[in-house]
Formats: structure tokens, C-alpha cells, sequence
């Protein structure tokens, strides 16, 4: 695995774990057990887009083991992880038809139905059921600011690596060309060659 991935990836873990700490010191908005912002869904998002699903699966449960051994219990972690996992597959499964807005709703919606059938299961009780309108109400506000939010970063991360495409392909270009001993003018052709092939490449997106 390349170095720059290996970064990336223990830096959006290092990221959800600051957001799952925020997030377990602000009130619940709705005054129901489960309800919260998910803001550490947007660092899943973001990988699932950028990295892969291995990597966003990785990243999602390191953060869900970690959060609960540091500031959370058990239990928590039994219903955080089926969260994550459904919420996750199930993103994987309509990133293909849809944008990174509605992925990120499915996936947050999807977190709560999950939650709430683990918890019937645990307490064997529909009762926990009740809350779900509420929940997927919640769940559709949140996915689609934080999904707005990811579809914002992603947009800006991928010109910042095009940028760094372009100028390394420029150096090697020159490189190439000043071992072979090529001319100048052939050497000015692959500079442009470079500079079109990524213009074109940010054209098409």
C-alpha cells in the first residue's frame, strides 16, 4: 500500500475519532435515545469515495471499537457496529445509481434501521420501533448536510490531485526526455502532451 494512502487513511481515522468525541458532548437535537448528528459518517463517505469500500470498512470499525472503549461501553459498540456495517453495505450497493447526497442519506437512515432492529432483538421488544419515523426523519436532515459536506471535500480534493498528477507528469517528462538527450522541441512536445491529457481529464469531470 502506498505511502500517501497509508497517510490519508490513519488521518480520516485520527478525523472520526475527534468527530465521535464532539459529538458525544453535544445534546442529542431530538430528545430520543439514538438521535445524533453522525458526524464521523462524513469521514466514511469521503473514504468509501476516495479510497475504496475495504478501506471505509476498516476506517468505520476502528473508529466504532475506539470510540466505545475510550467514551462509550459494550452495548454501545454492539449497536454501533451494526450500524455501521448495514450502513455502510448498503451504500456500497446504491453508489453506483446515485450521488454522494443521496448516499450519504441511505447511509444514515440505513444506520438507524439497523440500530433500531439490533435493539429489538437485544431488549426482544418492538416497543424501540416507535421511534423510527423520527429516526429516519433525522436521519434524511443530517445525511443530506453531511452528504453535502463530503460531495464538497471530495470535489476539492480530487482538483488538488490532478494538480499534483500534472506537475509529476511534467517532471518526468523532462526527465525522460534530458536522459535520452532528446531536443528540445521533442522534449516541449511531451510537456504538452502531459498538459493536454489532464486537461482533458478535468474537462470530462
Amino acid at each position: 500500500m502506498e505511502t500517501r494512502k497509508v497517510t490519508r487513511i490513519g488521518v480520516l481515522v485520527a478525523l472520526a475519532m475527534v468527530f465521535s468525541y464532539v459529538e458525544s458532548l453535544i445534546p442529542a437535537f431530538v430528545p430520543l435515545p439514538g438521535v445524533k448528528i453522525g458526524l464521523a459518517n462524513v469521514v466514511v463517505v469521503f473514504a468509501l469515495y476516495t479510497l475504496g469500500f475495504k478501506e471505509a470498512l476498516g476506517i468505520s470499525i476502528t473508529r466504532v471499537v475506539l470510540s466505545a472503549l475510550l467514551f462509550g461501553s459494550a452495548l454501545s459498540m454492539v449497536y454501533s457496529l451494526a450500524g455501521a456495517i448495514f450502513s455502510l453495505l448498503m451504500m456500497v450497493l446504491f453508489k453506483r445509481f446515485f450521488g454522494t447526497i443521496a448516499v450519504s442519506v441511505i447511509g444514515a437512515v440505513s444506520h438507524n434501521l439497523a440500530q433500531v432492529a439490533t435493539a429489538c432483538l437485544i431488549l426482544r421488544s418492538s416497543v424501540v420501533a416507535y421511534y423510527l419515523p423520527v429516526l429516519i426523519l433525522t436521519a434524511v436532515v443530517s445525511g443530506t448536510i453531511l452528504g453535502l459536506v463530503a460531495a464538497i471535500v471530495i470535489e476539492r480534493l480530487e482538483d488538488g490531485d490532478s494538480e499534483v498528477e500534472a506537475k509529476e507528469g511534467l517532471e518526468n517528462v523532462v526527465e525522460t526526455h534530458s536522459e535520452g538527450g532528446d531536443s528540445e522541441v521533442e522534449a516541449k512536445e511531451g510537456l504538452e502532451d502531459v498538459v493536454e491529457t489532464h486537461s482533458e481529464e478535468g474537462g470530462c469531470r
